[in-house]
């Protein structure tokens, strides 16, 4: 994985316009079990503070990041504002700032 500063920021509103394979981008468990909890909290950070948070995720065409606020996860996909969402298996990281 890069640095996060070379990885191109979006913004929320073209999360829509994406296509996500549905392969997972992480390799080993430990990671992903990592993943969850990360993304548990920053759930709980966005409904009790509006906390935005940095997401890099991977879409059919490569790495990208969006700052935002978490609304709500499933056990697929994390749901952001107006109806967006990302499949959690297409996560790499959640840095909570």
């Amino acid at each position: 994985m890069t640095k996060t500063a070379s990885i191109p920021l979006i913004e929320k509103e073209y999360i829509s316009n994406l296509k996500f394979p549905g392969s997972e981008v992480l390799q080993d468990k430990t990671s992903i079990d990592e993943r969850i909890m990360t993304l548990h909290r920053a759930t709980s950070l966005g409904n009790l503070d509006k906390h935005k948070v940095t997401i890099v995720f991977e879409d059919e065409s490569g790495i990208k990041k969006v700052r935002t606020t978490i609304w709500a996860m499933t056990d697929r996909k994390i749901l952001l504002k107006a109806g967006r969402s990302i499949p959690i298996n297409r996560i790499h990281t959640v840095e909570i700032n």
